[in-house]
């Protein structure tokens, strides 16, 4: 392998040319927000390698020049690659030799593109079959690779959706977010967690479809509350018929789908016989569902008459930065909305933007009938024809310039424009605040990356420590990260030996990964815009932790490269009254309405919910731990056959050899590791 290779693997980029596979972190080193990469896009392709000659040096135009002879007239994705093997630019060409000449002319519109190919040590290409191929595998690459020349989308949260299970004689409906594991329908995507749970409220109402677990279901004698207060039929005690059950649940589904109006028209024809034959009580059951039904189609706010599903874009540029606004609409109900910031150069057209965000958007989300945009884009047939195949049906993308859509459009944009100029403004009083932290504690320069530091115990266990980040432009929850700690010898309860273990686990591994602070920074601010070392870190203790914390600094070498911050409670733990202690100084504290008070105790505060939400989600993980989970060889599979056989955990350790060989799927092999295992002695 070359040093090139080698280089290229480091950053989880393939040699040959595929896509890389996702890196597996260790699970303190998991970020809470951190988005799963879309599914990989299936193509026939050709692999085009071509690397810098190490003794010639050659960089920019003139390697790109020796690369466009071997290239095909074919369409293909291309990566530009500096010496380091990082990947600058990920393109797509209908002619990978038509669109690598150019490069190779030294003649471009912009500086963007002339510090790219300056940059440029080697390339690599992937032929396509078709255009289309390639502008899906583009997209694909750039939300894996993350080039800091491309336009990037950041989507660190997944969007809920409502999931309307098969997997039970008597399906439920529930809020879902993440994979799509479990056998149903499911319905989104929403813009947030409330506008779900809202609608389940009143689709419970309409159609009393359960939301129970299926354990709490199999365990019920008598229909709970949720049946007395006329929002579940009960099938859990036979209320209702499993068929009666399965048309309520047939009509939700139509309803979700777009069949609103047949729906709504079917419950009143059964209102109207009910009435008709004087059973009024059954007719006033058909009119709250008709009531709660209308209130699902208007509580939601803007509900078009002509849209019935789509995904409206609109964007906006000031201040070299770009905000897009994407409203969704299902069923002819408005479903939320939500803002984005994607990561773009200035010189970028609105056009350029949004295309590229609309390619990178829809790799891991299921595509509308219809999506509407406030500007045009480029290659929008293509792009219309890449989503169509992605979808398995046809998609229209157009740009309204009249009536309703226009109507919606617009008020998209609008949208857009506010949320910028509250992100704007926003990121001035941060600044301001930074640079208030900078001068009160006697930093350097205004820190752009600040970590914050907490533990979480109850008498020393499932202790937890946690890291939060803030910078420019406020909390950067995907930097956030837990540590379980791990060490047998520090005695529970011990908060200055856990204080120790994660600031040796987390700066060691920093290191290891980013090497010296000002090296690393540079390269990872123009990268990504964000530095990976700190400027300065905040400690949730008084002198004894920060003599932990400055001891290990220091054992590592680091102690001048990273600023360090005590902050302890005040008297009487009122906040407000807390004292600080950084080298140098003897401990003080800030008058009560200091603006760089309220912002360290925001940052303290924020650091202590996270680290108090890890402890608690180990301790539930905890409180559900079976002896099985200890015995290696051991999943989910062959446990679950175990507890289905056995019934409980204690049954299985006192199983016989021969006992435990009649479970489907245990081996003679299987049985004696599970055997010995309780049996040690």
């Amino acid at each position: 392998m070359t040093s090139m290779d080698s280089k290229r693997k480091a950053r989880g980029i393939a040699a040959d040319g595929d896509v890389p596979p996702d890196v597996e972190l260790d699970d303190e080193d998991v970020g809470q927000g951190d988005a799963p990469a879309g599914p990989d896009v299936a193509f026939t392709a050709v692999d085009w390698t071509a690397q810098r000659d190490e003794e010639s040096g050659k960089v920019g135009a003139e390697v790109i020049q020796a690369l466009v002879k071997r290239l095909p007239n074919q369409p293909g994705v291309y990566r530009m690659m500096n010496a380091a093997g990082d990947v600058l630019y990920v393109g797509k060409a209908r002619s990978l030799k038509k669109r690598v000449t150019q490069y190779a002319q030294g003649r471009f519109h912009t500086n963007r593109i002339g510090r790219m190919v300056r940059e440029t040590a080697t390339m690599e290409f992937v032929v396509t079959r078709t255009e289309i191929e390639a502008l899906l595998l583009e997209a694909n690459l750039i939300k894996r690779l993350r080039p800091r020349f491309n336009v990037l989308l950041r989507d660190d949260k997944s969007f809920p959706y409502i999931l309307l299970t098969a997997d039970h004689p008597s399906p439920g409906i529930y809020k879902h977010r993440g994979a799509r594991s479990r056998k149903g329908d499911y319905f989104g995507p929403f813009a947030s967690a409330q506008a779900v749970g809202r609608t389940i409220n009143s689709l419970q109402r309409a159609f009393l479809l359960r939301s129970c677990t299926d354990s709490f279901y199999e365990n019920r004698t008598r229909p709970c509350l949720l049946f007395q207060i006329k929002r579940c039929a009960a099938p859990c005690t036979g209320e209702i018929s499993h068929a009666g059950y399965a048309e309520l649940v047939h009509e939700a589904k139509d309803f979700l789908s777009g069949r609103s109006q047949k729906v709504k028209t079917e419950i009143s024809a059964a209102m109207q016989e009910a009435a008709e034959a004087l059973d009024f009580e059954r007719a006033a059951i058909f009119r709250d569902r008709l009531a709660a039904l209308s209130h699902v189609q208007s509580h939601q706010g803007i509900n078009p008459q002509s849209v019935d599903e789509a995904d409206v874009f609109a964007i906006h540029q000031e201040g070299g930065q770009v905000c897009i606004q994407v409203f969704f609409f299902r069923t002819g109900q408005n479903w939320g909305n939500r803002a984005y910031f994607p990561k773009a150069d200035p010189a970028l057209e609105a056009s350029e933007v949004l295309g590229s965000f609309l390619a990178q958007f829809y790799d891991d989300k299921p595509v509308p009938r219809t999506i509407l945009l406030s500007h045009a884009v480029e290659e929008q047939e293509l792009l219309t024809e890449a989503l169509s195949t992605r979808a398995g049906r046809k998609v229209s993308i157009t740009v309204p310039q009249r009536g309703e859509k226009k109507d919606l459009t617009d008020h998209a944009l609008q949208n857009a424009r506010e949320a910028l100029g509250r992100r704007l403004a926003e990121t001035s009083t941060q600044a301001r605040l930074l640079a208030g932290l900078a001068e009160t504690f006697g930093l350097e320069k205004v820190p752009t990356r600040i970590e914050v530091y907490d533990n979480s115990h109850i008498m020393g266990t499932n202790a937890v420590g946690a890291m939060i980040v803030a910078g420019p432009e406020g909390f950067v929850k995907n930097q956030y990260r837990k540590f379980n700690i791990r060490s047998t010898d520090i005695t529970p309860g011990d908060d200055f030996g856990m204080m120790r273990e994660v600031m040796g686990r987390r700066f060691s591994r920093l290191l290891k990964e980013h090497g010296e602070a000002d090296a690393a920074d540079a390269a990872d601010e123009e990268a990504n815009g964000f530095p990976a070392w700190p400027d300065v870190i905040l400690i949730d203790g008084g002198q004894g932790q920060m003599s932990v914390v400055r001891q290990m600094l220091t054992d590592l070498g680091i102690e001048d490269r990273v600023a360090a911050i005590g902050v302890a409670k005040g008297q009487d733990r009122d906040a407000g009254r807390e004292r600080f202690f950084v080298r140098g100084r003897d401990s003080f504290s800030l008058p009560v309405r200091d603006p760089v008070l309220y912002f360290v105790q925001r940052l303290r505060d924020e650091a202590h919910r996270f680290a108090i939400g890890s402890h608690r989600a180990r301790r539930r993980k905890e409180m559900v731990k079976s002896p099985l989970d200890e015995i290696a060889g051991i999943g989910p599979t062959r446990k679950r056959a175990l507890l289905l056989h056995f019934g409980t955990a204690k049954a299985v350790s006192r199983a016989a050899m021969e006992d435990l060989m009649n479970v489907d799927g245990i081996s003679e092999s299987v049985a004696r590791l599970v055997y010995n295992h309780f049996h040690e002695k």
